[in-house]
């Protein structure tokens, strides 16, 4: 096990905080049998080689050896390297809903990052601190901003091809006796469409039996089973439309986002219904009602959210109802719950893009007023854990409106 990790010169490739000797360690300490050494680590290796969503050098290098740990029966919390594995793959999976991984984009954008990483110096190995991370910083810095993309898209996508290695392994695990370890694998697979020829039937075979449970011994959880509906139309494959009767909500969910994701504009009613009652519905409704089923990793868990997202794929004809429903949850959201629903409601409000910060209240558009009103009469989008949430300030500035409950009140008020 773990043949060959100290055979990689570490010291020579950077992560978040300089020279990736470290690494190693971390890695072992993955089979540790002490839960809480576990836990250190991979929190540790989140730091530095998944830190704040940016992916190093060093991540690539480390992934064959977490594949490894992963195909092991014997490795404990196989469904938090799995997490892991997918974080580096794809980074916030929210960059990227509801339309799934733009990987042709990303092959495109890495084109000459291979020999800028090959020009940027080694990293710091010594024992000052704020020169680990001052290295490194300083020539991405020295970079035009067009080479910097490069730099970084070339980086990432290394990581990306370096995961994908383990898609055959990823299919294998659908079937783990772990429910956790099912549904990581299912959210895996959604991120990798270039291997969809064989990652489809390998979905598809593990939810056939939620359509005929009297002929089966054990019909599939609602989470599983969700996740790997989902999985399938990010991958291009239309669920069902016969599971939308399916008895558990959660299943109905995942039949709609994934039917949305591929038939777009073309959906039907069902779908629709679906998709407006989920988005529409408070945050807590959804939880209380789906306690057992399982988690659903998409968009952190956040199922109303995800289908505030998919109906922007239904087209133009759906917007007026999907804006309906949007202004119905904002007020029972806080949080990246808020940004998410604020952030599908704006698009629709402002469909040409942000207005002049000068602009003056009576220039609004009916939906345009609409959604300021509903948002300056509801604290809670405001919040993160009842403290000001400046990322929805800052959101709401890029529209040029007030950004805060106070002003936005005031500026409402100088309507005729």
């Amino acid at each position: 096990m773990l043949e060959g990790l100290d055979d990689i010169e570490w010291r020579r490739l950077g992560h978040a905080y300089g020279a990736a000797d470290d690494l190693p360690g971390q890695i072992r300490a993955l089979r540790s049998p002490d839960p809480a050494e576990r836990d250190d680590a991979l929190g540790t290796l989140y730091t530095n080689i998944f830190h704040q969503g940016s992916r190093y050098q060093a991540s690539a290098y480390a992934v064959p050896f977490l594949l490894e740990l992963l195909a092991d029966p014997a490795t404990p919390d196989p469904a938090a390297i799995l997490a892991l594995l997918t974080s580096l793959a794809v980074g916030y999976d929210e960059n990227f809903l509801p339309d799934g991984f733009p990987v042709t984009d990303f092959r495109r954008a890495a084109e000459g990052g291979r020999e800028l990483l090959a020009a940027k110096p080694l990293p710091w190995t010594g024992e000052d601190e704020a020169k680990k991370e001052y290295v490194e910083y300083a020539y991405v810095q020295s970079l035009a901003a067009e080479e910097q993309n490069r730099l970084w898209s070339y980086i990432e996508l290394a990581v990306y091809d370096a995961v994908r290695a383990g898609v055959p392994l990823f299919r294998i695990l659908l079937g783990h006796p772990d429910l956790g370890v099912r549904i990581g694998a299912a959210h895996a697979l959604a991120w990798f469409p270039e291997e969809a020829t064989g990652s489809l039937p390998a979905l598809t075979h593990a939810t056939a039996a939620r359509l005929e449970p009297d002929r089966v011994e054990v019909v599939p959880e609602p989470g599983a089973v969700a996740t790997m509906l989902v999985a399938s139309g990010l991958l291009g494959a239309a669920p069902d439309v016969r599971l939308l009767a399916d008895p558990h909500p959660l299943v109905r969910w995942a039949v709609a986002i994934g039917r949305a994701r591929v038939l777009g504009a073309e959906a039907d009613e069902a779908t629709v219904d679906e998709l407006l009652a989920w988005t529409a519905a408070p945050p807590d409704d959804a939880v209380n009602s789906l306690a057992d089923a399982g988690w659903v990793p998409f968009l952190n868990g956040d199922l109303g959210g995800y289908a505030g997202l998919a109906l922007r794929q239904l087209g133009p004809q759906q917007a007026d109802r999907a804006f309906d429903a949007l202004l119905r949850r904002l007020p029972t959201v806080s949080g990246d719950q808020s940004l998410t629903v604020l952030g599908e409601a704006l698009r629709l409000a402002f469909p040409d893009g942000p207005r002049p910060a000068a602009a003056p209240a009576a220039a609004l558009a009916p939906r345009q007023q609409r959604l300021v009103e509903v948002l300056s009469r509801s604290p809670d989008p405001w919040l993160i854990d009842g403290q000001d949430f400046g990322n929805v300030a800052m959101l709401v500035d890029e529209y040029g409106l007030p950004d805060s409950r106070k002003a936005l009140l005031a500026y409402l008020a100088r309507l005729p």
